[in-house]
């Protein structure tokens, strides 16, 4: 097993306000299926590798506090957590070095409640 990371889910309340916050965030445009009758907005990714999605269930719920998921944040983190706030997000840690050989990151807390981290070499 090369990459034991293959997918995740980020749980929303509301699935097309979380899937505006992202795409603004990002400058991306997320790809929305139904899967098992559940709403889903699909990050874009290229073959073969990992992604995820928004989901939108009943039985899950966002979170402060539990697993933690990084994002790639492009080339310029601030420019990311700029759009984080824009969009009605909180910034709950500014870019961050962890390391000169090991980049920076951030931790933003997104319109749904989940705690989400961003990660960026520069």
């Amino acid at each position: 097993m090369n990459n034991p990371i293959c997918w995740f889910e980020l749980p929303t309340v509301d699935i097309e306000r979380a899937v505006r916050f992202y795409e603004s965030v990002f400058a991306v445009t997320l790809r929305r299926e139904v899967c098992g009758g559940h709403p889903m907005a699909i990050f874009p990714y290229a073959d073969p590798q990992p992604s995820g999605a928004l989901v939108q269930m009943p039985q899950l719920a966002p979170r402060d506090n539990g697993t933690l998921v990084y994002l790639n944040g492009g080339e310029d983190l601030n420019l990311v957590l700029e759009r984080v706030k824009a969009a009605g997000g909180e910034v709950a840690m500014e870019k961050t070095s962890i390391g000169e050989e090991i980049g920076f990151i951030g931790l933003f807390v997104d319109c749904e409640g989940n705690r989400v981290g961003v990660y960026s070499r520069h």
